[in-house]
């Protein structure tokens, strides 16, 4: 007979945990704003002029204001996500995928599963080797886009955690070959994201539909389903 009922092992009894929800839907907001403020501080298109006695109260400040403030705050769930992957125990079922991710076979009946022509293939782990892989470079691009931005923000704020990243930024400087290139190079990765980040949305809703097992659900919930022989 079949019958659901929610994964007993997966992250201590439930598919995400409350921290790990958290930092999802951190990371994810703080993503759209920090696409929002970045489209603005890099083609000002407000002629709006707000006047002020402060230096640093118009437009484009409060634009760079915010995009600091969510960039941070990104940088905090980035953070976390990683070493909860390395280092936290409910990460082994995360770190379990790193075995399907070499499986051609797997990754070849994914695929397949994708084109509607084959079923999902039994994983390890959470995530199929697709998802590990898009994940893997999704965090490369995260990575590099924090990087870039931390060089950029020590140039124009010089002290507290601006003096403290400055000799970082100027080592990041030096690598890329200028400022305008390390402003170039943050501009890629954010277009890099944005296409993973859409990809994501997609196939969630994808196997949300077709797989049937609260696959989205959970990010919210925390809860996922699966269908057992028993």
């Amino acid at each position: 007979m079949k019958f659901l009922k929610p994964m007993g092992e997966y992250l201590g009894g439930i598919e995400f945990s409350a921290g790990y929800r958290w930092q999802h839907w951190i990371r994810a907001i703080s993503i759209f704003a920090l696409i929002a403020t970045g489209f603005y501080i890099a083609n000002p298109f407000i002629t709006y002029a707000n006047v002020s006695p402060e230096p640093t109260r118009f437009i484009q400040a409060y634009f760079r204001e915010w995009h600091i403030i969510f960039g941070f705050a990104m940088i905090g769930a980035v953070l976390y996500k990683t070493f909860f992957f390395f280092f936290f125990k409910e990460g082994k079922y995360e770190r379990a995928s790193i075995k399907d991710a070499f499986n051609i076979k797997v990754a070849l009946q994914q695929i397949g599963y994708y084109l509607l022509v084959a079923k999902h293939p039994h994983t390890k782990g959470v995530y199929n080797p697709l998802q590990f892989w898009a994940y893997a470079m999704l965090y490369v691009f995260f990575y590099g886009i924090i990087i870039t931005g931390l060089a950029l923000y020590a140039e124009v704020y010089h002290n507290g955690l601006g003096a403290f990243f400055y000799p970082l930024a100027k080592s990041v400087e030096t690598f890329f070959g200028g400022l305008a290139y390390v402003r170039i190079w943050h501009h890629i990765f954010m277009w890099a994201i944005i296409v993973v980040v859409f990809i994501h949305i997609y196939m969630a809703v994808y196997n949300a539909v077709f797989g049937k097992n609260g696959g989205m659900d959970a990010i919210f919930s925390g809860m996922k389903w699966e269908k057992e022989d028993h």
